[in-house]
């Protein structure tokens, strides 16, 4: 497979359109990054740590960051739709490695979306006192009003993108005010935020923070999607250093003051047992105000904060597809957008009813007694994924370097790449040893895009003028009429 030649879509009458600019981009990436673990996965990161878990996700958003620098560099050199499958076959020109990156970036994303879809579902039961409809309704319910508003077009998305990430900021300084309130009664232990908790599975601090770091890197995705938003970016080389890198940091300092305000807080089991645990620091009752009123006021704001995020992955599958598609790699109906919207939307469709499926089965293996926490693993799937493409992305910045450049061109710290490099290894090393069982969902979503090249290889021809060869130019761009 290749997408170095994907064409990019300045043409409104065939294409992708070109209207976001760089401070919708910047919020675009900070409400991603923002919604995506800290109101889902927070207990589980509290955990694996103990009350020092806010220095797994100050190093873990610095590799993240890191890694960001790369996309950046790169997106400043080619900005186009294709993202990672794009610098990676510009790095290697092999087909092969190219094809498994871009399908390895749709799973993820697709098991990113369940994860998420499943958090929502956590917090949405909060709101009854009965838990509410069952949690698999929800998601499901809840999966099909993004995609609506996706299909609807990107301009509209990214606009309720940003007005979300106003919303969900607001939530995180809910906790901040909390904290700093509680801290001033002087009831705050602040030896909590040095306490490693050496006593679990992982028996030392070293291993306990690298758990927790593997945990909490979910909540550092998504930076990776604003990539695949390149061709619809007004004048990407200024926008997305900026944006994208600076987004990230905004992120990450705000990751690190709530999850100290949650360690103050409430006590490190509490958190660690939790769904929603950013709410049990509202359950406190710290603030001179009703209990119940701020639970359901920091519920609604916790599910903005999710659909935030969700809504920025559903955004990204289609479009993978739609660029693939493009390049005869899956059948050529996911390069087709609509008449009048301009959205992917049978790509936008298919991918909703894999997520589904995906929400489905771990449904009913967490009701047959497997032992399975939906969103945790789903969660994992996505880091194992996206560690391998960070990985892989460092490694093309560096080996692309002097190649493709201008003066608009942005440079990443080479020594901060190695690092980078080095830090997404060993976590993803990590990740797979500590639950070797998530090859298996990764093997089975990765099997959903070969069955899709396979129909193509075989089919495809089909629907190809005689004579034509894969991924004709001219093809290609009949392919999104």
């Amino acid at each position: 497979m290749t997408q170095a030649d994907v064409v990019t879509a300045d043409d409104e009458d065939n294409g992708l359109r070109r209207s976001i600019t760089g401070k919708q981009l910047f919020f675009y990436t900070l409400g991603d990054v923002l919604g995506s673990g800290i109101y889902v996965l927070i207990g589980l990161v509290a955990a694996a740590v103990g009350g020092a878990f806010w220095i797994a996700f100050a190093l873990g958003v610095t590799v993240a960051a890191i890694t960001g620098s790369a996309y950046a560099e790169l997106v400043t050199k080619y900005p186009q739709a294709a993202g990672a499958s794009l610098y990676v076959n510009k790095a290697f020109g092999n087909k092969a490695l190219t094809f498994l990156i871009t399908v390895s970036f749709l799973s993820a994303s697709m098991a990113a979306t369940g994860s998420l879809a499943t958090g929502f579902s956590s917090y949405f039961a909060t709101l009854f006192d009965d838990g509410g409809p069952p949690a698999l309704l929800v998601s499901l319910v809840f999966l099909a009003l993004l995609a609506i508003v996706n299909f609807i077009g990107i301009t509209e998305s990214v606009v309720i993108n940003m007005v979300m990430t106003f919303v969900e900021v607001a939530g995180l300084l809910i906790v901040l005010v909390i904290g700093v309130w509680f801290v001033a009664q002087g009831k705050a232990d602040f030896g909590t935020l040095v306490e490693v908790d050496v006593s679990g599975d992982f028996g030392s601090p070293a291993l306990a923070v690298l758990a927790g770091i593997a945990f909490s890197f979910f909540a550092m995705t998504g930076f990776e999607n604003t990539a695949n938003v390149a061709e619809e970016t007004i004048d990407p080389h200024k926008a997305f250093p900026r944006s994208l890198v600076g987004g990230m940091l905004v992120a990450g300092l705000v990751y690190v003051l709530v999850s100290m305000a949650a360690a103050l807080t409430v006590p490190v089991d509490t958190l660690a047992g939790s769904d929603a645990a950013l709410l049990e620091v509202v359950k406190q009752g710290i603030l001179p105000v009703s209990t119940g009123f701020m639970t359901t006021l920091f519920s609604v704001i916790a599910l903005i904060a999710i659909t935030n995020t969700t809504l920025v992955t559903v955004v990204t599958q289609p479009r993978i597809l739609y660029g693939m598609a493009r390049e005869d790699v899956v059948p050529g109906v996911f390069a087709k957008v609509h008449s009048t919207r301009r959205s992917p939307w049978v790509g936008l469709v298919f991918c909703g009813a894999v997520v589904a499926g995906l929400l489905v089965i771990g449904t009913l293996l967490t009701e047959a007694g497997a032992g399975l926490d939906l969103v945790n693993r789903l969660a994992l799937v996505t880091v194992v994924f996206l560690l391998a493409i960070y990985a892989l992305v460092i490694v093309s910045c560096l080996k692309l370097r002097g190649r493709d450049e201008t003066e608009k061109t942005f440079r990443a710290n080479t020594p901060l790449l190695f690092v980078g490099l080095v830090g997404n290894l060993a976590i993803l090393g990590f990740s797979i040893y500590d639950d070797p069982t998530s090859l298996i969902w990764c093997a089975g979503l990765v099997a959903v895009g070969v069955v899709l090249f396979l129909l193509e290889y075989f089919f495809g021809n089909q629907t190809r003028p005689s004579g034509a060869e894969r991924g004709d130019p001219e093809v290609v761009d009949e392919k999104g009429a």
